[in-house]
């Protein structure tokens, strides 16, 4: 079984003001706003292919900076954090809100494993 899927979850990009940002960005993308703010700061649009772009305002301390850029997906966090431990990854941080957890790989650049949710592919052809 793998922990951990090869596919990327979502891109992360810091912003100040989750509500204003998701707005903005749905209006950038011709996107209906759903109102869907997870945990207070989170805001997921699905894209046509590839991962979702995830606002995120939690800690925001100016543009992307000390933030996952993307999350690999698992359904079993436990044993993906086990395994990232024991491949010897930098820095692995504790399972934070029961949903994920970051490290870093050898060049230093911060990676998140996650268990949330998948956004529904976004098809083009949603009224608004």
């Amino acid at each position: 079984m793998r922990n951990i899927d090869s596919a990327i979850g979502g891109v992360f990009l810091a912003v100040s003001d989750i509500e204003a940002a998701s707005h903005w960005y749905c209006d950038l993308l011709q996107r209906p706003f759903t109102g869907d703010i997870l945990f207070g700061h989170l805001y997921v649009l699905s894209m046509r292919t590839g991962p979702a772009l995830v606002l995120d305002s939690k800690d925001y301390n100016g543009p992307q900076m000390n933030k996952a850029a993307f999350h690999f997906n698992t359904k079993d966090l436990a044993g993906a954090h086990a395994h990232a431990l024991a491949i010897g990854a930098g820095d692995v941080s504790p399972i934070r809100d029961h949903a994920f957890f970051t490290f870093k790989d050898p060049d230093g650049n911060l990676l998140m494993v996650a268990d949330v949710p998948a956004a529904a592919p976004f098809r083009g052809d949603e009224e608004f």
